[in-house]
């Protein structure tokens, strides 16, 4: 990649911003020196790690890092031969500790289940040394600091030293506080001097005070002496450092030998935590600026939603919708200074960076972006005294540049292309350098004032209009990217806003050429069009997702309307065939009382007459059961062959009414109207409605001609009362329940339930449920005769 590019797309302010997350001086280091790879499957890789570790970072956390010491350094005086420091085995200790929590982390990640296909493999080749670690983190307290108890040698060394440090303080304590000394002794202190205990003497006493002077204050007043007290006692105990010192020195060998063996899998260990650390450096970015995850192609295009700048404040930056690389190779964007020009040229190549680096883009999802073999940018004013160079000659010198070292796969971005010169011969020049780009299908997204250029985008294959909007009303930008819309100057309407003359406005525009006036008309038409379509492209979204929502809505409310009427048939069908059936049992046992009578009586007995009861009966029976088969939507239905618009018919599947709004079309369905809604039936799913009256009139002229019409009345057999107690409420609801059916075809209004006064659950029970009951008007607790609380009264509609 261009390093001049990278430093105007400020790419490295980014990578500062990424660099803040990282942890390790190794992730920031990596981060620091990230660079965009070219290759669409190695960035999709690194796309794969970020959202992957976004994922586990949501769900566990963030991982568990902290400050790593570099150890490649550490590692080579190991394979040299050397001994490892205390700070040394310090910081092995950190990577070690490190490697098992996240090696811990990553376990309990994918506890649940949880795949990480792309990051996984870092974290298992994690290679954890606990019992190394926990050894180091026992002896050594910190860098210059070892616990007593390392070895047992060094514990047994140093309670010796503090028995020696006890006796020699309580030897001086003794001299400093002694009447004999006490004109001796310039301050009643111990000191320490060379490490050795000492007394502060004044000077005249030197010789007439025993002992070892090791040193002198700087006025020469004071001598510090060692008594010859201690000096035994202080020799035994630089002894014994010296033997702290040598057992310290064992330690460390012991460590370091420990450690030999394993350099290389510590090494990866440091290499494979810093690289995690960069990867969650990347996802972390991509949460704190709101990031997505981009699609991403090597064909050259790009299409961002809503993309934001990520160096601008979120809650100031206009959103922008671009796109560029399909339908047209070249995107050239006009429109007033400070309009958003050159942020748009910024923030197509800094996503382009962003994204080849496995960084997510703040844009909406959805957003796709291409992976370039080169980006390359002029941006800017690179007018420079020292190299005598004006503005169009450093624009020049870039683009020479860029010419030069650009392939068929590039992304090119020109500031201002062409300005700084002539503006005729700077337009024609401009023309042509993108024309080369165009013909060469380099993506190349421009920005410029000149009408020609416009002119050029309009007439030209492959080359598109783009402007920043701006509102001429209070003279501000609002940084809105149009697409397919050439920008204007807006010189005269700014003018005029600003309080300008108008004969100055009008004479200014005399000295147009007419096709430069006729230019703006044109651009201020398609401006308006683009605006309008915008509206009513808006609009008719609405609309859309409004008729959506009704559309759902209909649906769901159809599902409810068709699982309602199913359940209702299914009851009624239930509920019809247990009436008819003991029908046939109640007329089955009434023939056999009459026979038993009869018997009794040693009457005779017309059996054809018995048996053409029964068979009435029967066909009574066998008759109502296809009528009850019809009623819920089971029998077979003849498909009509032809219906007019304006007649009623039968919508057998949902047994409503309908009127015919639209003849049926080539696949036999028919537009009728249930209701207010419309609905497309097949023929085959209609029954004409007069056929349905005919069925009708035809089944109730035969019931009058000879069909027995079943009827029985239970006036005179079904009790006034059913009786419960002893049940649960589960087993006594369906006696009740068919019982209150028996009572409301034969016709009885009140009735009585006999459940019982015990725990009153029954009672409960029964009561919640006769609330609901169809054939319930009222009920009420029994009265004094009538069992009181033990009985519940019931009223049939």
């Amino acid at each position: 990649m261009n390093e001049k590019t990278l430093y105007k797309l400020e790419f490295h302010k980014v990578k500062e911003l990424v660099k803040a997350y990282a942890v390790t001086e190794g992730g920031k280091e990596a981060v620091a020196h990230a660079m965009p790879l070219t290759e669409l499957e190695e960035v999709k890789t690194l796309q794969k790690e970020t959202a992957e570790a976004i994922h586990i970072s949501i769900k566990q956390g963030k991982m568990p890092l902290g400050t790593l010491k570099a150890v490649k350094p550490i590692l080579k005086h190991i394979d040299i031969g050397a001994i490892l420091s205390a700070g040394e085995l310090l910081a092995i200790r950190d990577v070690l500790r490190l490697t098992r929590q996240g090696k811990n982390y990553y376990q309990d990640a994918i506890a649940t289940g949880e795949v990480y296909p792309s990051i996984g493999g870092y974290f298992e080749g994690l290679t954890p040394f606990t019992t190394l670690e926990r050894e180091i983190s026992r002896c050594i307290i910190a860098a210059d600091q070892f616990a007593d108890d390392a070895t047992p040698e060094l514990a047994h060394i140093r309670k010796q030293m503090k028995s020696l440090g006890v006796k020699i303080k309580e030897v001086l304590q003794n001299m400093i506080h002694s009447s004999h000394y006490q004109d001796m002794i310039q301050d009643p202190v111990v000191t320490l001097r060379q490490d050795r205990y000492c007394i502060p003497i004044k000077i005249e006493y030197k010789s007439q005070f025993k002992g070892i002077v090791h040193d002198q204050s700087s006025t020469g007043a004071t001598v510090f002496i060692e008594p010859m007290a201690v000096v035994e006692l202080g020799n035994a105990l630089k002894s014994l450092e010296v033997k702290e010192q040598e057992e310290i020195e064992k330690l460390l060998i012991e460590l370091t030998n420990q450690i030999a063996p394993i350099t290389e899998e510590i090494g990866r260990n440091y290499e494979l935590l810093t690289l995690l650390d960069s990867i969650f450096a990347r996802s972390e970015f991509s949460l704190r600026y709101d990031c997505r995850e981009p699609r991403l192609n090597n064909q050259g295009y790009i299409f961002l939603k809503k993309a934001r700048h990520p160096l601008l404040a979120k809650e100031s930056v206009v959103p922008i919708d671009i796109y560029v690389g399909k339908d047209f190779t070249t995107l050239l964007i006009t429109g007033p200074n400070t309009g958003g020009k050159t942020v748009t040229l910024k923030t197509i190549g800094l996503f382009s960076l962003m994204a080849a680096i496995g960084l997510q883009i703040p844009a909406a999802e959805g957003s796709e972006m291409a992976i370039f073999e080169g980006i390359y940018a002029d941006l800017g004013d690179e007018q420079s005294i020292e190299q005598s160079l004006s503005t169009f000659s450093a624009h020049m010198t870039n683009i020479v540049s860029i010419l030069k070292d650009m392939s068929l796969n590039s992304l090119v971005l020109l500031d201002e292309v062409g300005s700084g010169t002539d503006p005729v011969e700077g337009a024609a020049l401009a023309m042509a350098i993108l024309e080369h780009l165009r013909k060469q299908q380099i993506r190349t997204v421009a920005t410029t004032h000149y009408s020609e250029l416009k002119l050029y985008a309009l007439s030209t294959d492959g080359v598109e209009n783009a402007s920043c909007e701006f509102d001429v009303e209070s003279l501000r930008p609002t940084y809105r990217l149009l697409i397919g819309v050439p920008g204007k100057s807006n010189a005269f309407a700014i003018s005029m806003k600003l309080g300008l003359p108008e004969y100055l406005i009008d004479e200014a525009k005399v000295y147009l050429q007419k096709e430069n006036v006729k230019m703006e008309d044109i651009l201020v038409d398609l401006e308006q069009s683009k605006r309008l379509a915008e509206m009513e492209r808006e609009r008719a979204k609405a609309f859309r997702d409004e008729a959506e929502h009704l559309k759902e809505e209909i649906q769901n409310e159809r599902k409810k309307l068709e699982k309602a009427k199913k359940k209702v048939l299914e009851r009624a069908e239930l509920k019809a065939k247990e009436i008819l059936k003991t029908a046939e049992a109640e007329t089955d046992k009434v023939l056999k009382e009459v026979r038993a009578v009869a018997r009794k009586a040693q009457a005779t007995i017309d059996e054809q007459s018995l048996y053409n009861a029964k068979k009435r009966m029967s066909d009574t029976v066998s008759a109502q059961h296809k009528r009850v088969g019809k009623v819920v939507g089971r029998q077979e239905k003849v498909a009509l062959k032809a219906v007019e618009v304006g007649e009623e018919v039968m919508v057998t599947s949902l047994m409503q009414k309908g009127v015919v709004t639209a003849a049926a079309d080539r696949s036999g369905n028919v537009e009728v109207r249930v209701g207010i809604m419309p609905m497309r039936i097949p023929l085959s799913g209609l029954t004409r409605l007069e056929e349905e009256i005919q069925v009708a009139k035809k089944q109730e002229k035969k019931k009058t001609k000879g069909q027995v019409s079943y009827h029985m009345n239970k006036t005179s057999t079904i009790s006034t009362q059913v009786d419960v107690r002893g049940m649960m409420v589960d087993e006594a609801w369906p006696v009740v329940d068919k019982y209150l059916d028996d009572a409301y075809l034969s016709g009885l209004k009140q009735v009585t339930i006999i459940h019982g006064k015990g725990t009153g659950a029954l009672r409960s029970g029964i009561t919640q449920k006769l609330k609901r009951h169809p054939h319930v008007q009222d009920q009420r607790p029994g009265l004094y005769g009538e069992g009181e609380m033990g009985v519940t009264v019931v009223t049939i509609k």
